[in-house]
Protein backbone atom coordinates (compact mmCIF):
# COMPACT_ATOMS: atom_id res chain seq x y z
CA UNK A 1 0.00 0.00 0.00
CA UNK A 2 1.41 3.46 -0.88
CA UNK A 3 2.61 5.63 1.98
CA UNK A 4 0.17 8.29 3.15
CA UNK A 5 1.00 11.78 4.31
CA UNK A 6 -0.71 12.84 7.50
CA UNK A 7 -3.55 15.18 6.60
CA UNK A 8 -3.88 16.76 10.03
CA UNK A 9 -2.96 20.45 9.93
CA UNK A 10 -0.54 20.43 12.85
CA UNK A 11 1.34 23.42 11.47
CA UNK A 12 -1.84 25.51 11.35
CA UNK A 13 -1.82 25.81 15.14
CA UNK A 14 1.04 28.04 16.36
CA UNK A 15 0.97 26.50 19.84
CA UNK A 16 1.70 23.04 18.45
CA UNK A 17 5.07 23.96 16.94
CA UNK A 18 6.47 21.13 14.84
CA UNK A 19 4.69 17.80 15.01
CA UNK A 20 6.11 14.62 13.49
CA UNK A 21 4.47 11.24 13.14
CA UNK A 22 5.53 7.84 11.85
CA UNK A 23 2.99 5.03 12.01
CA UNK A 24 3.64 1.59 10.58
CA UNK A 25 3.37 -2.14 11.09
CA UNK A 26 6.17 -3.61 13.15
CA UNK A 27 7.33 -5.31 9.95
CA UNK A 28 7.11 -3.21 6.79
CA UNK A 29 7.00 0.30 5.41
CA UNK A 30 5.19 3.12 7.22
CA UNK A 31 1.53 3.70 6.49
CA UNK A 32 1.38 7.39 7.39
CA UNK A 33 4.10 9.96 7.97
CA UNK A 34 4.38 13.67 8.66
CA UNK A 35 7.72 15.49 9.09
CA UNK A 36 9.13 12.09 10.02
CA UNK A 37 12.76 13.05 9.38
CA UNK A 38 12.57 16.34 11.31
CA UNK A 39 15.01 16.31 14.21
CA UNK A 40 13.67 16.86 17.71
CA UNK A 41 15.56 17.19 20.95
CA UNK A 42 15.66 13.60 22.18
CA UNK A 43 14.95 14.15 25.88
CA UNK A 44 14.60 10.71 27.49
CA UNK A 45 13.98 8.79 24.27
CA UNK A 46 17.80 8.64 23.89
CA UNK A 47 17.83 6.26 26.86
CA UNK A 48 16.56 3.41 24.69
CA UNK A 49 19.60 3.65 22.37
CA UNK A 50 21.89 3.61 25.42
CA UNK A 51 20.25 0.44 26.74
CA UNK A 52 20.32 -1.29 23.35
CA UNK A 53 24.02 -0.42 23.06
CA UNK A 54 24.64 -2.05 26.45
CA UNK A 55 22.92 -5.27 25.37
CA UNK A 56 24.82 -5.30 22.07
CA UNK A 57 28.12 -5.02 23.93
CA UNK A 58 27.00 -7.84 26.20
CA UNK A 59 26.18 -9.95 23.12
CA UNK A 60 29.73 -9.34 21.88
CA UNK A 61 31.22 -10.39 25.21
CA UNK A 62 32.54 -6.87 25.86
CA UNK A 63 30.26 -6.06 28.78
CA UNK A 64 28.74 -8.03 31.65
CA UNK A 65 25.22 -6.83 32.41
CA UNK A 66 25.36 -8.58 35.77
CA UNK A 67 28.54 -6.83 36.89
CA UNK A 68 28.35 -4.62 39.97
CA UNK A 69 28.30 -0.86 39.51
CA UNK A 70 28.72 1.62 42.36
CA UNK A 71 26.09 4.34 42.29
CA UNK A 72 27.62 7.81 42.38
CA UNK A 73 26.67 11.31 41.30
CA UNK A 74 29.78 12.59 39.58
CA UNK A 75 30.42 12.25 35.86
CA UNK A 76 32.98 13.31 33.28
CA UNK A 77 31.52 15.67 30.69
CA UNK A 78 31.51 14.80 27.01
CA UNK A 79 33.43 18.02 26.40
CA UNK A 80 36.49 19.69 27.93
CA UNK A 81 36.84 23.13 29.44
CA UNK A 82 39.81 25.43 28.98
CA UNK A 83 41.41 23.88 32.04
CA UNK A 84 40.97 20.26 30.94
CA UNK A 85 38.44 17.61 31.96
CA UNK A 86 35.00 18.97 32.91
CA UNK A 87 32.85 17.21 35.47
CA UNK A 88 29.20 17.53 36.38
CA UNK A 89 26.66 16.18 38.83
CA UNK A 90 22.91 15.72 38.58
CA UNK A 91 19.89 17.23 40.32
CA UNK A 92 17.93 14.61 42.25
CA UNK A 93 14.80 16.77 42.00
CA UNK A 94 14.89 16.49 38.20
CA UNK A 95 14.86 12.69 38.23
CA UNK A 96 11.62 10.71 37.95
CA UNK A 97 13.08 7.64 39.69
CA UNK A 98 14.04 7.79 43.38
CA UNK A 99 15.29 4.19 43.59
CA UNK A 100 18.88 4.64 42.32
CA UNK A 101 19.27 7.71 44.54
CA UNK A 102 18.25 5.68 47.58
CA UNK A 103 21.15 3.33 46.79
CA UNK A 104 23.78 6.07 46.51
CA UNK A 105 27.18 4.62 47.36
CA UNK A 106 25.91 1.05 47.03
CA UNK A 107 26.67 -1.45 44.27
CA UNK A 108 23.93 -2.71 41.94
CA UNK A 109 23.84 -4.80 38.77
CA UNK A 110 24.29 -2.97 35.47
CA UNK A 111 21.22 -4.85 34.22
CA UNK A 112 19.16 -3.28 37.03
CA UNK A 113 20.36 0.16 35.97
CA UNK A 114 19.25 -0.60 32.39
CA UNK A 115 15.85 -1.60 33.78
CA UNK A 116 15.47 1.62 35.79
CA UNK A 117 16.62 3.62 32.76
CA UNK A 118 13.53 2.42 30.92
CA UNK A 119 10.71 1.70 33.37
CA UNK A 120 11.12 4.91 35.41
CA UNK A 121 13.30 6.86 32.97
CA UNK A 122 16.00 7.26 35.61
CA UNK A 123 18.46 10.01 34.71
CA UNK A 124 21.03 8.76 37.21
CA UNK A 125 20.82 5.18 35.98
CA UNK A 126 21.13 6.38 32.38
CA UNK A 127 24.40 8.18 33.00
CA UNK A 128 25.83 5.24 34.92
CA UNK A 129 24.97 2.91 32.03
CA UNK A 130 26.36 5.38 29.48
CA UNK A 131 29.60 5.52 31.47
CA UNK A 132 30.07 1.78 30.89
CA UNK A 133 28.82 1.81 27.29
CA UNK A 134 30.37 4.97 25.87
CA UNK A 135 29.03 7.43 23.31
CA UNK A 136 30.88 5.70 20.46
CA UNK A 137 29.06 2.41 21.10
CA UNK A 138 25.72 4.25 21.12
CA UNK A 139 26.61 5.90 17.81
CA UNK A 140 27.47 2.49 16.34
CA UNK A 141 24.14 1.18 17.61
CA UNK A 142 22.20 4.00 15.96
CA UNK A 143 23.96 3.25 12.67
CA UNK A 144 23.15 -0.46 13.05
CA UNK A 145 19.49 0.41 13.65
CA UNK A 146 19.38 2.65 10.57
CA UNK A 147 18.62 5.63 12.84
CA UNK A 148 21.08 7.82 10.95
CA UNK A 149 19.37 11.14 11.71
CA UNK A 150 19.59 10.60 15.47
CA UNK A 151 22.47 11.66 17.70
CA UNK A 152 23.51 10.77 21.24
CA UNK A 153 26.49 12.95 22.09
CA UNK A 154 26.29 13.37 25.87
CA UNK A 155 24.69 12.22 29.09
CA UNK A 156 21.71 13.71 30.92
CA UNK A 157 22.33 17.12 32.57
CA UNK A 158 25.82 17.42 31.09
CA UNK A 159 25.78 21.22 31.25
CA UNK A 160 29.35 21.79 29.96
CA UNK A 161 28.64 19.68 26.87
CA UNK A 162 25.29 21.35 26.32
CA UNK A 163 26.95 24.77 26.53
CA UNK A 164 29.45 23.58 23.92
CA UNK A 165 26.60 22.75 21.54
CA UNK A 166 26.44 18.98 22.03
CA UNK A 167 22.84 17.76 21.94
CA UNK A 168 20.91 14.51 21.73
CA UNK A 169 18.52 14.41 18.75
CA UNK A 170 15.93 11.99 17.38
CA UNK A 171 13.39 11.73 14.57
CA UNK A 172 10.06 9.95 14.52
CA UNK A 173 11.28 7.75 11.66
CA UNK A 174 14.40 6.71 13.56
CA UNK A 175 12.39 5.85 16.65
CA UNK A 176 10.14 3.74 14.46
CA UNK A 177 13.08 1.92 12.88
CA UNK A 178 14.40 1.21 16.37
CA UNK A 179 11.20 -0.51 17.43
CA UNK A 180 11.01 -2.41 14.16
CA UNK A 181 14.56 -3.66 14.72
CA UNK A 182 13.64 -4.81 18.22
CA UNK A 183 10.52 -6.57 16.97
CA UNK A 184 12.52 -8.32 14.23
CA UNK A 185 15.31 -9.39 16.64
CA UNK A 186 17.78 -7.24 14.68
CA UNK A 187 18.60 -4.57 17.25
CA UNK A 188 20.66 -7.07 19.24
CA UNK A 189 20.58 -10.84 19.72
CA UNK A 190 17.06 -12.36 19.77
CA UNK A 191 17.15 -13.02 23.55
CA UNK A 192 18.37 -9.46 24.16
CA UNK A 193 15.65 -7.97 21.94
CA UNK A 194 12.98 -9.95 23.76
CA UNK A 195 14.30 -8.82 27.14
CA UNK A 196 14.41 -5.17 26.08
CA UNK A 197 10.85 -5.34 24.73
CA UNK A 198 9.72 -6.94 27.96
CA UNK A 199 11.26 -4.08 29.93
CA UNK A 200 9.63 -1.54 27.60
CA UNK A 201 6.33 -3.30 28.25
CA UNK A 202 6.86 -2.82 32.00
CA UNK A 203 7.05 0.97 31.57
CA UNK A 204 5.56 2.76 34.58
CA UNK A 205 5.23 6.23 33.04
CA UNK A 206 2.15 5.93 30.86
CA UNK A 207 0.67 9.43 30.75
CA UNK A 208 1.36 10.20 27.08
CA UNK A 209 0.98 7.83 24.15
CA UNK A 210 -0.67 4.91 26.04
CA UNK A 211 -3.30 7.32 27.36
CA UNK A 212 -4.69 7.59 23.83
CA UNK A 213 -4.86 3.83 23.24
CA UNK A 214 -7.34 1.21 24.42
CA UNK A 215 -6.45 -0.92 27.45
CA UNK A 216 -3.74 -3.15 26.06
CA UNK A 217 -0.07 -3.92 26.61
CA UNK A 218 2.12 -1.25 25.05
CA UNK A 219 5.92 -1.25 24.88
CA UNK A 220 7.12 2.34 24.75
CA UNK A 221 9.61 5.00 25.85
CA UNK A 222 8.78 8.64 26.38
CA UNK A 223 10.70 11.86 26.86
CA UNK A 224 9.85 15.42 27.84
CA UNK A 225 11.57 18.66 28.77
CA UNK A 226 9.63 21.64 30.05
CA UNK A 227 8.98 24.55 27.73
CA UNK A 228 10.70 23.03 24.73
CA UNK A 229 9.20 19.79 23.52
CA UNK A 230 7.50 16.53 24.01
CA UNK A 231 8.75 13.37 22.34
CA UNK A 232 7.09 10.02 22.55
CA UNK A 233 7.77 6.56 21.12
CA UNK A 234 5.70 3.42 21.24
CA UNK A 235 5.32 0.04 19.66
CA UNK A 236 1.70 -0.95 19.68
CA UNK A 237 0.16 -4.15 21.00
CA UNK A 238 1.61 -7.33 19.48
CA UNK A 239 -1.78 -8.44 18.18
CA UNK A 240 -2.07 -5.24 16.14
CA UNK A 241 1.45 -5.47 14.69
CA UNK A 242 1.86 -1.73 14.63
CA UNK A 243 4.13 1.03 15.80
CA UNK A 244 3.06 4.65 16.22
CA UNK A 245 5.64 7.35 16.87
CA UNK A 246 4.53 10.95 17.50
CA UNK A 247 7.09 13.65 18.33
CA UNK A 248 6.40 17.31 18.96
CA UNK A 249 8.59 20.34 19.59
CA UNK A 250 6.60 23.26 20.96
CA UNK A 251 6.04 25.69 23.80
CA UNK A 252 3.15 23.65 25.17
CA UNK A 253 2.87 23.07 28.89
CA UNK A 254 3.53 19.51 30.00
CA UNK A 255 -0.08 18.32 30.22
CA UNK A 256 -0.97 19.94 26.89
CA UNK A 257 1.99 18.17 25.29
CA UNK A 258 0.94 14.87 26.82
CA UNK A 259 -2.61 15.37 25.55
CA UNK A 260 -1.36 16.19 22.06
CA UNK A 261 0.74 13.03 21.85
CA UNK A 262 -2.12 10.90 23.22
CA UNK A 263 -4.41 12.44 20.58
CA UNK A 264 -1.91 11.54 17.86
CA UNK A 265 -1.77 7.95 19.10
CA UNK A 266 -5.55 7.77 19.24
CA UNK A 267 -5.84 9.07 15.66
CA UNK A 268 -3.34 6.46 14.48
CA UNK A 269 -5.27 3.73 16.31
CA UNK A 270 -8.63 4.81 14.87
CA UNK A 271 -7.19 4.85 11.37
CA UNK A 272 -5.48 1.46 11.61
CA UNK A 273 -8.11 -0.36 9.48
CA UNK A 274 -7.98 2.31 6.80
CA UNK A 275 -4.19 2.43 6.80
CA UNK A 276 -3.70 -1.31 7.16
Amino acid sequence: MPRMRCAISWRSCPCCGVFSIWTAPLHGDPWAVHEEHRQHYAASTMKLAVVIAAYRLADAGKLDLDQSVKIRNEFVSATRTGTGIARFSMDRAEDSDPEPWRRMGCEVALRWLCYRTIVRSSNLATNLVLDHVGVDAVTETLIHLGATNSVVSRGIEDAPARAAGLDNLVTAADLGLTFQALAADRAASPPACREILSVLGAQQINDALPAGLPRTRVAHKSGWIEGCLTTRASSGPPTAHRSSLPCTTSDLEEQEGLDLVAAGAAAAWRGRKVLG
